[in-house]
């Protein structure tokens, strides 16, 4: 499933549900040697219903630690408790990072009504 595709699927399945879906951008500075460096990272979706929010990043696989932190890297910069999700294609269990990302593939995200609550 291209990565395009996969982001269309995704968006179009949170719409569905009654989202209101937005792209979101986390500014954050980082030391490189002797300066700093500004950087802002992508959010691939923002989902919003009422008091609901959802922070989703979409990957077509996590096969090591360094996929996940590159995921994982705008999410955990996020400084508010709402739910952070990563949907992958890989046909995987929903699991959590060590930061408490959930991570899922995406047949469960669309196949279960109440897949983000998982």
């Amino acid at each position: 499933m291209p990565y395009n595709f996969r982001k269309n699927v995704i968006y179009n399945e949170l719409r569905f549900r009654g989202f209101n879906v937005d792209v979101g951008i986390v500014k954050t500075t980082e030391k490189k040697a002797d300066r700093y460096i500004n950087k802002q990272l992508e959010v691939d979706f923002i989902a919003e219903l009422g008091s609901l929010r959802y922070y989703i990043q979409s990957a077509l696989s996590l096969p090591d630690k360094e996929k996940i932190e590159q995921e994982s890297a705008s999410l955990i910069r996020i400084p508010d408790s709402f739910k952070k999700i990563i949907i992958v294609k890989d046909r995987i269990r929903t699991w959590r990072t060590e930061q408490g990302i959930a991570v899922m593939n995406i047949f469960d995200f669309l196949l279960e009504e109440h897949s983000l609550e998982l």
